[in-house]
């Protein structure tokens, strides 16, 4: 299990195979507010903290599985 509180703005978060998704806003309750740079929509978008599987060399990885939010990670 990972720690939350080492979730950092500007970290990257990606896929489980470490396919880019979108770069860490901020840390809102139990999500992580994504960019709206890394959107095609310009909207924030937000990833549950439960889809975390772990957090290595300033990176995010999601779970296998984690559906990507819609718009993001194909800028």
């Amino acid at each position: 299990m990972f720690e939350k509180l080492r979730i950092r703005e500007h970290m990257e978060v990606t896929t489980s195979t470490g396919q880019h998704v979108g770069t860490v806003d901020d840390v809102k309750d139990d999500q992580i507010k994504l960019t709206r740079t890394d959107s095609t929509d310009g909207a924030h978008h937000y990833v549950a903290f439960d889809n975390v599987d772990r957090i290595e060399d300033n990176r995010v990885y999601l779970k296998e599985g984690t559906p990507v939010p819609m718009g993001v990670g194909t800028v």
